[in-house]
């Protein structure tokens, strides 16, 4: 069998490891590690890669957003790789059983007061190592502010993106290309 010289220097871009040095979270990573290896579920092999995520890729859920998505899935548990938050426009919040990386302290105790569970996830592992009655759920990326200014330039023609300016006010960015009176309208 040849060497493949091209590609001698060629690094995978993908994490094999968290950047943090959070110790909890190197602890989760050699437990999913080892249950990635030695069990054939697909399961744990994306629980260990979004272990290895930055911060940006593991977005918040919301408890409204769990109760809707869980809503069909009865006797399941809710798996976040990041964290749960309280919402506190939701009235009523249904029994939950959650796992996570980090429930924040509202949304823990609206959980455990609706009869819900909140699970950490070595004892996830504990109780189902393949991840059966299991449901990975994850927040939405593009809900940050900093991405409402990504896309194409602002004031060109089509372009929905948010301008980065001092104030909404009259003064700003509200006359040229914005109305056919003054030069041109996009």
């Amino acid at each position: 069998m040849a060497i493949d010289l091209a590609h001698k220097h060629v690094k995978s871009k993908n994490r094999s490891a968290p950047k943090s040095d959070n110790v909890y979270l190197l602890l989760l990573v050699k437990l999913f590690r080892f249950l990635a290896r030695r069990t054939d579920s697909n399961f744990n092999k994306v629980v260990l890669k979004r272990l290895y995520m930055s911060r940006v890729n593991r977005p918040p859920v919301s408890l409204s957003r769990l109760a809707s998505l869980t809503r069909n899935i009865s006797g399941n548990t809710a798996v976040v790789i990041g964290t749960i938050t309280d919402d506190e426009r939701m009235e009523v919040v249904p029994k939950l059983s959650v796992a996570a990386l980090h429930v924040t302290k509202g949304a823990r105790a609206r959980i455990l007061n609706a009869g819900g569970e909140i699970l950490t996830l070595d004892q996830l592992a504990l109780r189902a190592p393949t991840g059966s009655n299991c449901v990975l759920l994850r927040g939405k990326r593009s809900a940050r502010e900093a991405v409402k200014h990504f896309g194409r330039a602002p004031g060109t023609p089509n372009s929905h993106t948010k301008p980065y300016v001092r104030s909404k006010g009259r003064k700003f960015e509200r006359a040229r290309g914005r109305r056919a009176s003054r030069g041109y309208k996009n």
